[in-house]
């Protein structure tokens, strides 16, 4: 490979990073605005596919043409995607936007495990001591946000939050499965269509508050449609490009996003355990990119 060849790789990897990392951004927003819907938990997981999907739809057709029908692997990132929509939602009505954001991404565990067992991807020694890293800067700051902030059921809401880093790493797994042959835009409008009813289904049998009933909640509403187009579009476009695991650990920056957007949008005090939880966190995230890096190839002598 020439000496080009390699910084093309390399500026392009960085590209992805960045959209993976811009679309964690975006994404540490959305447990405020459910909050904010005055709507039920699936049923703000409902209105989040539905406002994206129209957006969804003109990405794709201006991209790749007509929408086509769903493959199977499109039908798996729905169901997984609605299940963790929905844990998660409820997680965040029983106990803290902190704690339940960091423990619903606790994803990165199970996808390294999975990629090590079943896919035989087996991570540097480094690698895994920077998920570790980052895991535990995560937990740090959901401990000191949750301390003094009351809460429904905590205990409850922590389960339920802890069972969406399942489902997230399952929506994971299968949205990187997909981005081998398939657009991201296309891989997102068809997992919304097979989720949007799934999570209707579920507000209605739950007997939820469907319908945002002021005009700020429907604001909420339309804003969790466009996080999760320009949040969960860049992180399924950047899957397409990186290692799964690596990508697992760099949206660990959720959230801290999500605790910082509470502290400015709230007023909601930081203290010291979750201010060095994040930088704790963003360390870890930093490292496990420099471990996953591609090793330089080497020179031949002349």
């Amino acid at each position: 490979m020439t000496d080009t060849a390699i910084h093309t790789d390399s500026a392009y990897r960085w590209q992805a990073v960045g959209a993976l990392v811009f679309g964690a951004c975006v994404i540490g927003f959305s447990g405020i605005l459910v909050r904010l819907t005055g709507t039920g938990p699936a049923a703000a997981g409902l209105w989040r596919l539905v406002f994206a999907l129209p957006l969804l739809a003109v990405m794709t057709r201006r991209a790749s043409g007509p929408l086509g029908k769903p493959t199977p692997i499109a039908v798996l990132c729905g169901l997984f995607f609605a299940l963790d929509l929905g844990f998660w939602h409820y997680g965040l009505k029983y106990t803290s936007v902190g704690a339940s954001t960091v423990l619903s991404n606790l994803a990165p565990v199970v996808v390294t495990a999975f990629a090590w067992i079943f896919l035989k991807q087996r991570p540097r020694a480094l690698f895994v001591l920077a998920m570790t890293v980052a895991v535990a800067g995560a937990w740090m700051m959901g401990i000191g946000r949750g301390a003094g902030v009351p809460v429904l059921n905590a205990p409850l809401g922590n389960l339920l939050s802890l069972a969406t880093a399942f489902w997230y790493a399952l929506y994971f797994l299968a949205i990187a499965e997909g981005r081998k042959t398939q657009a991201a835009s296309r891989l997102m409008f068809w997992s919304g269509v097979v989720g949007a009813p799934l999570l209707l289904a579920a507000a209605l049998l739950l007997r939820e508050q469907v319908l945002p009933t002021t005009l700020a909640g429907l604001a909420a509403c339309v804003g969790l449609g466009l996080v999760h187009t320009a949040g969960q579009g860049s992180i399924a476009w950047a899957m397409g490009r990186l290692p799964t695991s690596l990508a697992s650990v760099v949206v660990l920056v959720q959230p801290v996003v999500a605790t910082y957007a509470g502290f400015l949008l709230f007023g909601e005090a930081l203290g010291p355990l979750q201010t060095a939880g994040a930088v704790i966190a963003l360390g870890g995230v930093v490292l496990a990119q420099w471990a996953s890096r591609p090793k330089p190839a080497a020179k031949l002598s002349a």
